[in-house]
């Protein structure tokens, strides 16, 4: 009778409680460490958006018979023509506007401010109890305490942004060497592997490329959605400028949660502003926004970001909060892809390190290497 032969545990279980903490502790400890690198951090961020966003350009090319560095170049040489072209055509229309950008700052919050009173005085007005603790000039007197502590910092905040903004002309050029060497690092990293654990360590790299690249080409895709969404709603309210304004929205929006807060509030200053004589038209703003963020939670966001990552709906609005208490703002919009690639990561080495089969393969390859060595020394 023939013996049954040796059954194995399956490989590919579930990763345990230890691996989800080291999970979380590594994106902690690297979310603190891109927080001390935030001139590098945020180009190599933007870098990687442009490359996924490029990517399938490049690939589009070399099948059509271009070597990879001319595609490359190509892909590149395209981008930055188009967004000159886009710069050049616009700049006669915002130059007036950035030049003058502090006053049509103070205008928009006046606005802003103006619109608040109004609808204090109606609550007043309506609720005793508001007019009894005097909301309104509570609220306008500590406004104007703000603003005029926010005036004297705005300058020196500005001119600071600026000295730091040269780091992000590094984005263009990191992207290039994406496209152009990307496969020669992935070589590099794939000969420093034992032989006994190439096979899992190309599934490794695969996974994590799939993983941010489903990430970073679901947020573009959702940025898309949600321009066409803001804007088209902007345009149809009468809004000024309504699909610049969308696109501004959408790209507040990669900071969870504060940023589509800061989007909603831009959009209601601007409605204050230009529609003074008219203020539900902040209203019938806020009512977009609200209808926006339902879209983005229950329909663009399962069928973009989140359908990318595969996370628990808890673990990332956990790992969320724990990125801003973290990192601050760029915790909140670096947690996620850092968790995703990490999770990759950290899954692969416990199932390495917990696979009896892969183990006893690079032992016995070891032992096989150091018998040839003995043998080479006694010749």
């Amino acid at each position: 009778m023939a013996s049954a032969p040796l059954a194995f545990p399956d490989s590919r279980q579930q990763s345990g409680p230890l691996v989800w903490a080291g999970i979380i502790g590594a994106t902690c400890l690297l979310l603190a460490a891109l927080q001390k690198l935030l001139w590098l951090t945020v180009p190599f961020l933007l870098a990687l958006i442009l490359y996924y966003m490029l990517q399938p350009v490049m690939v589009g090319l070399i099948y059509r018979g271009m070597r990879r560095e001319t595609a490359a170049g190509t892909a590149m040489a395209g981008f930055l023509g188009t967004s000159l072209l886009i710069g050049m055509l616009s700049l006669p229309h915002f130059g007036a506007r950035l030049l003058d950008w502090q006053a049509t700052l103070m205008r928009y919050l006046h606005g802003g401010n103006t619109l608040l009173d109004r609808s204090l005085r109606v609550l007043e007005a309506n609720w005793g109890m508001f007019a009894d603790a005097h909301v309104a000039d509570a609220t306008a007197a500590r406004l104007e305490e703000v603003s005029g502590s926010m005036t004297g910092h705005i300058e020196p905040l500005m001119l600071a942004t600026a000295a730091w903004a040269p780091a992000l002309l590094l984005t263009p050029f990191l992207a290039f060497f994406f496209l152009r060497d990307g496969r020669v690092f992935l070589r590099f990293l794939a000969r420093a592997v034992p032989n006994a654990f190439f096979e899992r360590t190309l599934n490794l790299l695969a996974e994590v490329d799939r993983t941010a690249r489903a990430y970073f080409q679901g947020l573009l895709w959702l940025t898309l959605f949600d321009t066409v969404t803001l804007g088209m709603g902007l345009w149809l309210l009468g809004f000024p400028g309504a699909w610049l304004l969308g696109l501004i929205c959408a790209v507040l929006a990669w900071l969870p949660y504060i940023g589509s807060i800061l989007g909603g509030l831009l959009v209601v200053l601007v409605a204050a502003t230009d529609f003074p004589q008219a203020p539900e038209m902040a209203w019938w703003a806020v009512g977009l926004f609200v209808l926006a963020r339902m879209l983005d939670d229950f329909v663009y966001m399962p069928l973009t970001i989140g359908k990318s990552l595969r996370m628990h709906p808890l673990l990332t609005v956990v790992m969320i909060f724990v990125g801003g208490a973290v990192a601050g703002v760029p915790g909140l919009m670096l947690v996620l892809p850092v968790l995703g690639i990490v999770m990759v990561v950290g899954q692969t080495f416990g199932q390495l390190q917990t696979d009896p089969r892969l183990l006893a393969r690079h032992r016995h390859a070891r032992r096989l290497r150091r018998q040839l060595a003995e043998i080479d020394l006694l010749r």
